[in-house]
């Protein structure tokens, strides 16, 4: 059980020039609350509402999903390593991304969170049960926190292929012939989130569900004012977690941007986008490899246009790393790859993305023109 009031144990740069550019400069965002109210282990799913399940039931299994369950109003998905199922699709009106919901650490933690943000625990009645908290974040994104969810066992892995490498020959006598085929989804990996009040939201997650800053992003020239994006994983202690469970940055849009998917290896990844492109769906950006996190990647459109990432060999870290600072740009988003596309960065020119920075910049929010022009600038680089 996690103790609200044990403080964090000493932090370590282990950066060294790879991680990150920089580590912090004195003063700056500490990327961890002294005393959370919790700490959460993992993401536990995703809730989208679409008007159309059975073409959403076929993007996720062309994607490499699996049905866990299904009936006329909503379908839930999983991957194949043992858990909870990972995404949540409701019958509605319209495509849009609910929230997400995390997993608490046992059910104590709910009835401490229900006291602090003064809400209630109540029972999950539809599959997989459990015991939930609603919250609400500062962007207004609906927020679960679950405990006691049924977790459905492993299925059999796809495996990572045998490699030779350099002078070292572990496959003799045997080709290498990566099957075309749907990626095996292993499991929810990260959701990424655009806010408009950035650094409110960031305080939240990391007060109420003690998640800790891997990475802070900050605008060129603008550092004085803070970063304007962080990878946040979960605190567990010694146990290493994901670089990222949850990425937020600053912008005139609030909601999703992305959600990421593990599986097996590179050629898992890359057989599975040639599967994708063959079945006519939109390729947004990829194969590549991220600086902060490290993971290789591929970016996909499903069918409503909401992002998907496949992902391989992501860093994990413990408790003890510090965040590391660098300079937000799109050249930075990669070691290696082809540039990052305009549909990646969502800068292709539209009406609507114009009506939402002059909203964002007539509202009461950490959106004013410097900041505006700092993130149009920094997508350009």
């Amino acid at each position: 059980m996690n103790d609200p009031t044990s403080t964090p144990g000493p932090t370590a740069d282990a950066h060294q020039g790879l991680h990150s550019g920089q580590g912090a400069l004195r003063g700056e965002h500490p990327g961890r609350a002294a005393q959370p109210v919790i700490k959460v282990v993992d993401l536990a799913w995703l809730e989208f509402t679409k008007p159309d399940l059975d073409r959403a039931e076929a993007f996720a299994h062309d994607f490499g999903f699996t049905a866990a369950a299904r009936t006329d109003d909503v379908l839930h998905l999983r991957g194949a390593l043992a858990g909870p199922h990972c995404l949540v699709i409701r019958r509605g009106p319209a495509s849009r991304f609910v929230g997400p919901a995390f997993r608490a650490a046992d059910a104590a933690d709910l009835d401490r969170l229900a006291r602090a943000t003064g809400h209630e625990v109540r029972t999950l009645t539809e599959y997989g049960g459990g015991r939930v908290v609603d919250l609400l974040d500062p962007s207004g994104v609906p927020v679960r926190v679950v405990h006691g969810v049924t977790e459905q066992p492993a299925r059999q892995l796809q495996q990572p292929l045998v490699l030779n490498t350099g002078p070292t020959a572990a496959r003799i006598n045997a080709t290498q012939r990566p099957p075309r085929k749907p990626s095996q989804v292993q499991r929810l990996g990260h959701v990424v989130l655009s806010t408009r009040v950035f650094r409110r939201a960031l305080d939240w997650y990391l007060q109420h569900l003690g998640l800790i800053v891997s990475d802070f992003l900050y605008l060129d020239g603008q550092r004085d004012r803070g970063p304007s994006m962080a990878f946040i994983r979960c605190d567990r202690g010694s146990e290493p977690a994901d670089h990222h469970t949850l990425a937020m940055h600053l912008g005139p849009d609030t909601g999703y941007v992305h959600s990421a998917y593990q599986v097996a290896d590179l050629d898992a990844l890359a057989a599975g986008g040639a599967y994708l492109r063959e079945r006519g769906y939109h390729h947004s950006w990829g194969i590549g490899r991220h600086i902060q996190g490290s993971q290789i990647f591929d970016y996909w459109r499903d069918p409503d246009r909401f992002m998907f990432e496949h992902y391989a060999d992501g860093d994990v870290f413990d408790n003890t790393l510090e965040p590391g600072w660098a300079a937000m740009s799109a050249s930075g988003l990669a070691q290696w790859g082809p540039p990052a596309t305009r549909d990646f960065l969502g800068t292709t020119p539209s009406p609507g993305a114009f009506l939402q920075a002059i909203s964002a910049l007539r509202e009461d929010n950490e959106i004013d023109r410097a900041r505006l022009l700092g993130l149009l600038k920094a997508l350009s680089k």
